[in-house]
């Protein structure tokens, strides 16, 4: 695999852009604004830039589950927002991923592919027009109708 080294203006240049992505997201209420680990519910607890608290049982991660309170304590939201992260553990989890292991898979797939579904472009579109030239959507095999 190639890597493609970026200049130092190369890298100014992207950096407008970038802050807008992270403005949008944090806008969207994607990221992180606060983290802390709670002693007693032994639940890390963030709170999210749209407001929503989230929290989530240490013991469902392999990384955590044998950690001491105060290393639990030292949790951190890194700079972006997008992960929280342990100095003393090693450890960082994506804010996006611990979102979607809160609904599980079977419910991640369901909306991903409603998402998917929603978009739209000129390859889609012409599809459907060709599809409808020949009669509309093919039959299912063995489908009564």
């Amino acid at each position: 695999m190639t890597s493609v080294r970026l200049t130092d203006a190369e890298i100014r240049a992207q950096i407008p852009a970038a802050r807008e992505r992270a403005t949008v997201q944090r806008k969207r209420g994607m990221l992180a604004e606060s983290a802390r680990y709670d002693r007693r519910t032994k639940r890390v607890a963030l709170e999210l830039s749209s407001g929503f608290l989230f929290a989530f049982p240490v013991s469902a991660f392999d990384s955590l589950r044998n950690a001491t309170p105060s290393q639990l304590a030292a949790v951190r939201v890194h700079t972006s927002g997008m992960s929280l992260h342990w100095d003393v553990l090693d450890v960082d989890l994506s804010v996006p991923g611990l979102l979607l292991s809160a609904i599980g898979e079977k419910e991640q797939r369901r909306q991903l592919a409603s998402l998917a579904g929603k978009v739209t472009s000129a390859a889609k579109s012409k599809a459907a027009r060709a599809n409808g030239a020949k009669g509309g959507r093919p039959k299912r095999a063995g489908s009564e109708r």
